[in-house]
């Protein structure tokens, strides 16, 4: 019995570390590509500024859900994930529109 709580819990933590290493992985993506827009002229300033602050929200939302005791539910870590997935769909949206810097 302790042998299988051992390795469920084992399991639970490493689950855990690799979700939050995904959500950390597809934020700092997410910042390159916007930079990335801005160098190339793809993004406006005030796209990029608009893009910059759906990823602040996303950072708040990360910090507000661990405050609770340090990790991410499954229920807390799928809203960030549905965050970063409309936040991917906008950086893209934004980068291949006609707008673009002079």
């Amino acid at each position: 019995m302790k042998q299988f709580l051992t390795l469920t819990i084992t399991a639970l933590l490493a689950t855990s570390l690799v979700s939050a290493q995904r959500i950390q992985n597809r934020k700092e993506a997410q910042r390159e590509r916007i930079e990335q827009g801005v160098r190339s002229g793809e993004l406006t300033r005030g796209e990029a500024a608009r893009l910059r602050e759906q990823q602040r929200d996303i950072r708040q939302t990360v910090r507000r859900d661990r405050v609770d005791g340090g990790g991410l539910t499954p229920r807390e870590r799928a809203k960030i994930e549905k965050k970063q997935d409309r936040a991917n769909r906008s950086i893209a949206r934004q980068k291949h529109d006609a707008q673009r810097r002079p």
